[in-house]
Order: structure tokens, then C-alpha cells, then sequence
């Protein structure tokens, strides 16, 4: 690897010559591969390996398979990644313990997104944002594979959220940085990086910092990280954030045995956690908990009538059929949606939020699609097959095996058992939901979304 020499020298001053030499070793070691399995689909993954110590959920594996060629991983029954970064898990049980109101604000391509969907308690809600439009399509497409209905993607800078005001108890800010912690896995990163690029980053990090930091309630919480090493966009931006917001930053108790490095910064005591490949198992991190401490809380009357307006407005949607509803377990825990496209479902305790979302941000996806206008037809949603609020006994299922798996999700037609009902059906592989066909008779119609379509053919 053709390391700048300049980074060597910035990681020479952090860690001492001898240290350094380890650190620098490491980056040419092969990157450990690690998965989460999902809570909600939680008979589809068979990988077993080695736990993440700071996420159960977690595991490394002995190799790297094919995820491509893995019916169950387009299922959405795990997902891929970086076992540094699930240390997100360890903070969210450590500092969350009620229902909660969740920005992920740069969230692509959805790793922290799906674990804090899994790792939140129960009634939560999570808004998973993403700046570019490409890459926010693929971050809606893994909230969908993860299917569960508590969930707004959207696709906004960080400054159009203060039209929501303080809303959010948690603000997950992943920043955009220099990308050192990806030296190992990514040659481009090694390319592109430069002292005045981490400057950059800095700056760049500290306005995405003061545009959201409005957006969190009084004693609401600052998930800061970043997958890279140096101080000035770590250490530095946590010290300028406690000076310019008077946050607090918070102690999430680490076990030793994790390999997990504090606060670098000598002349200023706050815990902070660097995650190094010389150290710890999983690529370069870095995370730091803030707590917001301002007393300046929104007068409560007027929110309570804005909200109470809001949900007003929801019930002035247009009719939602009966017989759509009923494709849902427990509809009547939902607010149901029509638009120009199609019928959405979302968490009826949760109204109020998609309401300011739709009339001020610009929306990805929410919630569950039940169902798409095709002419004057009404055709079930690939993302109800992938939601665990489906009623499984509104549509017949018809088990596939791998190559037939395979062959749907490469977007090919496939033959069923001449006994399968006819009209739409929804394909399972070992169990798990993989889309919709619709069987007529001599042949199934594929409906698996064209975008999405596999194009691996080999193992």
C-alpha cells in the first residue's frame, strides 16, 4: 500500500515511532469480514462465527462468501458490516431507554440505520437521511430489505431539518471525512487523502454540526463518528462542539479486553473511543456521545396545537381500501397514506413526524408501500413482501429453491408447481420473503424491482 508520507508522519506524532511501525503493519493485513444478522426475520441467516463483543448481534466470519449470490442477504434477513461501526449498538443501549425520536443523518448506505432500527426500544421511530439522491435510493432500498415500518428516508441537507424544529431525542452523525479508517479496503481513499483534504473535512464537519445541533430537544443526544484517525476531525471537533453548544460529553464504559482506544487530545479529559486495526478487530472509527444541556425548550401549548392540527390534516386523506388495510398485521396500529403513486401505511404514534416530514422535507420512502397504481390496477408492493407487518394469510406463498431464488432476483421468469393459486403470489426461500410474481398459469410474472436486479450469474 503507497501510504502518503504525510499521513505516516500525522500518525507518528499520535502514536510514537515504534507504535506507528504496528499501526502501519496493519494496514496491509486483509480487513476482517463481518455481518449483523436481523432481529425481525430471525430464521433466514446460517453464517455462525465469532461475536462482535459491543453487538450481539454481530459476527465475523472465517471468510468472505458471496453475499451477491445469497438469496437470504437480498431478503433482508443480515446485513454487511464494518464491525467497528457496530459499536453504535453498545451507545444506543447504554444512553437509550425509552421510546425515541432518531435522526441518522448521513446515512447511507443504511448500516447504522438498520442497527439502530434493531437496537431502539419499541415505539421508536428513525428518520435515515441522506444529501445525494443516488445514494439515498440505495439507502431506502436496505430499510426496505430490513422491513420494519418505523422508518422515513429522505434526502435533505442538514440545514432543511430546522424547518422541524427540535424534534429529536437522538442524532446519529456519521460525518463525511477523510477516510483514512477505509485505507485498507478502499485504494481510492489512499488517492484522495491530503492534510488540506482533512482540513476540509473539518470544516465541513463542523457546519453539518451547527446545522443540526437546533434539531435536537433540550437533553438530547449527539452520536458523532467518523471512519478516520487524526484528531482534527475527531478529538478537536468534539472540543469545539462543547465549546460552541456547551454540550456535554458522556462516559459509555468500554471493557479493556475490546482493544478500544480513548481520547487521544493530552490537555483535554472527555471520553471518546478510537477504533485502530493494530488494536481492535474491524476498520478505523472513531465515536463520541454529546448531550444537549440548553434549557431552551419549545413552548409546549404551541406545539401541542401544531400537533393536534397535524393529526388533524392526516384524517383528511382520501378513503384507503378495506381490503388493502387487511394485507397488514394490525392495521389499526397504522395511519394509512394515498398518493399519486400508491398506498402507504406508517406508525399511527408516529403521525405527527411523517406529516412535518412530507410538508418540509423532500421524502424518499415511509413506512410500508401496500400497494402501486399500474393504469387503473392496484398492485401489491415489493416492499409489503419484504415488511414484517405483512399478514402472510392475505397472499399465498410458494417456497423456491436457490437457483429458482436466484433466477427471480436476476429479474428471469420462473416456472411454479402447476398447483400454485393463481394471481399474486409471494416467493420464500427457506422461509423468507424474497418479492411478489404473479402466477398465470403458464408462467409466473416476475415483479421483482428492475433496479434492484442482481447481475452475478457465477459463484
Amino acid at each position: 500500500m503507497n501510504i502518503p508520507e504525510s499521513f505516516k508522519e500525522q500518525m507518528n506524532l499520535l502514536f510514537g515511532e515504534e507504535e506507528c511501525g504496528a499501526f502501519v503493519e496493519s494496514l496491509d493485513s486483509v480487513a476482517p469480514t463481518s455481518i449483523r444478522t436481523n432481529p425481525f426475520k430471525p430464521f433466514g441467516c446460517e453464517y455462525d462465527g465469532e461475536r462482535v463483543p459491543w453487538c450481539h448481534s454481530g459476527q465475523y466470519l472465517s471468510e468472505r462468501p458471496s453475499f451477491t449470490l445469497d438469496p437470504l442477504f437480498h431478503s433482508g434477513s443480515y446485513y454487511v458490516q464494518e464491525a467497528s461501526s457496530m459499536f453504535l449498538n453498545h451507545i444506543l443501549h447504554k444512553f437509550v431507554d425509552r421510546p425515541s425520536a432518531v435522526l441518522d443523518l448521513c446515512a447511507a448506505p443504511g448500516g447504522k440505520s438498520t442497527l439502530a432500527l434493531s437496537a431502539l426500544p419499541e415505539g421508536s421511530v428513525l428518520v435515515a437521511n441522506e444529501i445525494v439522491r443516488q445514494r439515498s435510493q440505495i439507502l431506502a432500498e436496505n430499510l426496505i430489505k430490513w422491513g420494519v415500518p418505523n422508518a422515513i428516508v429522505t434526502n435533505n441537507c442538514a440545514g432543511d431539518f430546522r424547518r422541524l424544529g427540535q424534534v429529536f431525542d437522538v442524532v446519529i452523525c456519521d460525518a463525511p471525512c477523510s477516510g483514512e479508517g477505509m485505507f485498507r479496503k478502499d485504494a481510492n481513499a489512499v488517492s484522495e487523502w491530503s492534510p488540506q483534504n482533512v482540513e476540509m473535512c473539518q470544516q465541513r464537519q463542523r457546519e453539518i454540526i451547527a446545522d443540526i445541533w437546533p434539531c435536537l430537544k433540550p437533553g438530547g443526544l449527539l452520536v458523532y463518528s467518523t471512519c478516520t484517525y487524526n484528531l482534527k476531525e475527531n478529538e478537536e471537533n468534539v472540543l469545539w462542539t462543547t465549546e460552541q453548544f456547551d454540550a456535554e460529553v458522556l462516559d459509555c464504559e468500554v471493557l479493556e479486553e475490546w482493544g478500544i482506544t480513548g481520547n487521544m487530545l493530552g490537555d483535554a479529559a472527555f471520553a471518546a473511543y478510537h477504533f485502530f486495526p493494530h488494536k481492535t478487530k474491524g476498520e478505523g472509527f472513531f465515536a463520541c456521545v454529546m448531550r444537549k444541556t440548553a434549557d431552551d425548550i419549545e413552548d409546549a401549548c404551541s406545539r401541542a396545537s401544531r400537533d393536534k392540527k397535524k393529526m388533524k390534516d392526516m384524517r383528511k386523506e382520501p378513503p384507503f381500501p378495506k381490503d388493502v388495510k387487511s394485507w397488514l398485521e394490525n392495521p389499526q396500529q397504522f395511519v394509512f397514506v394515498t398518493s399519486e403513486v400508491g398506498y402507504n401505511a406508517f406508525p399511527y404514534i408516529h403521525a405527527n413526524l411523517l406529516h412535518s416530514a412530507l410538508s418540509s422535507l423532500k421524502v424518499v420512502h415511509f413506512g410500508v408501500q401496500l400497494a402501486t397504481f399500474k393504469g387503473k390496477a392496484v398492485v401489491p408492493s415489493h416492499v409489503l413482501a419484504m415488511s414484517v407487518c405483512l399478514n402472510k394469510k392475505s397472499f399465498p406463498m410458494a417456497e423456491v429453491d436457490e437457483a429458482t431464488a436466484l433466477s427471480y432476483l436476476r429479474t428471469e421468469s420462473v416456472v411454479l408447481p402447476s398447483d400454485t393459486p393463481l394471481g399474486y403470489v409471494i416467493l420464500t426461500y427457506k422461509g423468507m420473503p424474497l418479492g411478489f410474481v404473479k402466477n398465470v398459469g403458464n408462467r409466473a410474472n416476475n415483479l421483482y424491482p428492475s433496479e434492484w436486479r442482481i447481475r452475478m450469474s457465477v459463484r
